[in-house]
């Protein structure tokens, strides 16, 4: 039997579908808020499963519309920079921003959806139904079918909102459909976490900073957690000589980490452990087109557009969509069939040039930060920041430290290395003009 409410599903309670449902109970809607898993509030994180998160302008945005950046705030922990690790040698900090004092914020993943859930509960109007994973959708009536502990249960809603994740349900029943189109890129990386407990009950690294470890077509990345340890992720092939599928016994692993990250192996007792139990998740970007179908089922956040993590903007990519769709909302007049396919419109190009930034950028963190011309060009790029103060503005400080559209960041950066390279070139002709001229001076 189906039970019609007059709500809202929200398919999923990760951090975007909890945030979606406090935006949406505030408009005065009724929410039906559904996730797979029990409670996360009455248990333990996953093994191996990332327990932070870099939180950035973009999803302190979201947070300030409903009161909670404060609160989240103060467990933050902001790291203004990428402190670099050579194979030998002192690691060497590299500041995000010109002026060195703007950061990124290492966030504990679990807390922040555990606080975002709990802002959601408070709220009238809000259902929350854990232990419930999707496996029918009739996308014409808005009726779905969970499998629950207590077996089937099908339920009704005017609107479906799918927040469910890469691996989204709500998409592979629209799929099934033969509604949306989707491809998905996988790398050929996998990730895995490691991690470094507190030393002496402090951090055993520097706590204000993103910690990486460049190896070339690997690298290795730390972020610090408020109980003083870090979580380490891996980003190695998945085949090959230089792979997780390489390394197998203890005495292995020992010796590759010895070899490639000697200043590691001191300060994680148990590399070792972590390494042969922890899993190796899988790396990939999702487009699926279209997004909503006749204003009655949308996707939001990686359901729509998973990206690869190495920009950090996964959540904060995902809580813009949030506050995107309650400004459509707003202009429609709260009108479905017209809000989606407007919110859709406005977010899929930015979705798609922070996709193939993140892309970019993991090229950047494995292969380029460590060398002498990526040095020297960052330091040019403060130094014109500080002498064109808000006219000439890095990608990093554009997509991190603002809310500039994604896909403007990509026009604008563009514009100004174009700038910059006719003004280098004309330098250098003036330059060239100045040394003939000397020189037949001198004839």
């Amino acid at each position: 039997m189906t039970r019609e409410r007059d709500e809202i599903a929200v398919v999923g309670a990760g951090l975007a579908g909890c945030l979606l449902a406090c935006f949406l109970a505030r408009r005065g809607h009724q929410v039906a808020l559904y996730e797979r898993r029990p409670d996360p509030r009455s248990g333990t994180p996953e093994r191996g499963r990332s327990i932070n998160l870099a939180l950035s302008e973009r999803g302190l945005d979201a947070l300030r519309r409903i009161g909670l950046a404060e609160q989240v705030m103060a467990d933050a922990l902001p790291m203004r920079g990428r402190m670099v690790h050579p194979v030998h040698g002192a690691p060497g900090l590299q500041s995000y921003s010109a002026s060195g004092d703007r950061a990124i914020n290492s966030i504990s993943r679990g807390a922040l959806n555990n606080a975002l859930l709990e802002a959601a509960a408070k709220l009238p109007g809000v259902r929350i139904a854990f232990e419930h994973r999707l496996v029918g959708l009739d996308p014409a009536t808005g009726t779905m079918t969970f499998e629950t502990p207590g077996g089937a249960v099908t339920e009704g809603a005017r609107v479906v909102l799918g927040t469910d994740g890469a691996g989204s349900a709500v998409r592979g029943q629209l799929l099934a459909h033969d509604l949306v189109t989707e491809s998905v890129d996988f790398l050929d990386y996998g990730y895995k976490e490691l991690t470094i407990p507190p030393l002496g009950g402090d951090f055993a690294l520097d706590p204000g900073a993103l910690h990486i470890w460049p190896r070339g077509t690997s690298m290795m990345i730390a972020l610090p957690n408020p109980d003083r340890s870090f979580t380490c992720t891996l980003f190695w092939p998945t085949h090959g000589t230089a792979s997780f599928a390489s390394l197998g016994s203890a005495a292995a692993i020992e010796r590759h980490f010895a070899q490639h990250y000697p200043d590691l192996p001191p300060i994680a007792p148990n590399l070792v452990d972590d390494y042969q139990h922890n899993p190796v998740g899988v790396l990939g970007t999702v487009r699926c087109d279209p997004w909503q179908v006749d204003g009655r089922v949308a996707l939001l956040g990686d359901a729509a557009h998973a990206i690869v993590p190495f920009y950090g903007q996964g959540a904060n990519c995902a809580f813009e969509d949030v506050v995107e769709l309650d400004r459509c909302l707003d202009e429609c007049a709260g009108d479905w069939s017209a809000a989606l396919p407007l919110f859709q419109h406005r977010r899929q190009d930015n979705a798609d040039a922070i996709a193939r930034m993140a892309l970019t950028n993991f090229v950047e963190m494995r292969d380029k930060v460590a060398s002498p011309v990526y040095r020297t060009r960052k330091r040019v790029e403060h130094a014109l920041e500080r002498a064109l103060p808000g006219r000439y503005v890095s990608q990093y400080e554009l997509v991190s430290f603002s809310t500039v559209p994604y896909a403007q960041v990509r026009r604008r950066v563009r514009r100004q290395y174009q700038v910059v390279g006719l003004a280098a070139a004309g330098l250098a002709a003036l330059a060239g003009a100045a040394v003939a001229f000397g020189l037949r001076r001198l004839r």
